[in-house]
């Protein structure tokens, strides 16, 4: 039923009337020049780029050390021990007359 149901849509989705994008452009676009290529060259730098500052360093650190901190505290156990025992226990379905 489910696969049927989902042919069916999949069907109904391939009707649609899709919109026309030709009127979405903005005028002047259709003349306008197309993008000057440049080479790799120019664009990827040798060296290693800075990526902080060093004055960024402390409050980096102290940032990384919350962050421990936080992942520290989140390693315990989710369950407490009242809640394990009973879990293990399992569950207890009711008796069902017989009719």
């Amino acid at each position: 039923m489910r696969l049927v149901l989902l042919t069916l849509f999949a069907l109904t989705a391939g009707c649609t009337n899709f919109p026309e994008f030709d009127g979405a452009q903005s005028p002047g676009v259709s003349t306008a020049p197309w993008p000057r290529m440049v080479p790799m060259d120019g664009l990827v730098r040798a060296g290693t780029p800075v990526r902080t500052q060093p004055e960024m360093g402390e409050d980096l650190d102290s940032r990384a050390e919350a962050l421990r901190r936080r992942a520290e505290a989140l390693q315990g156990s989710v369950v407490d021990s009242t809640a394990r025992d009973r879990m293990d226990g399992g569950v207890a379905f009711p008796e069902i007359p017989d009719a």
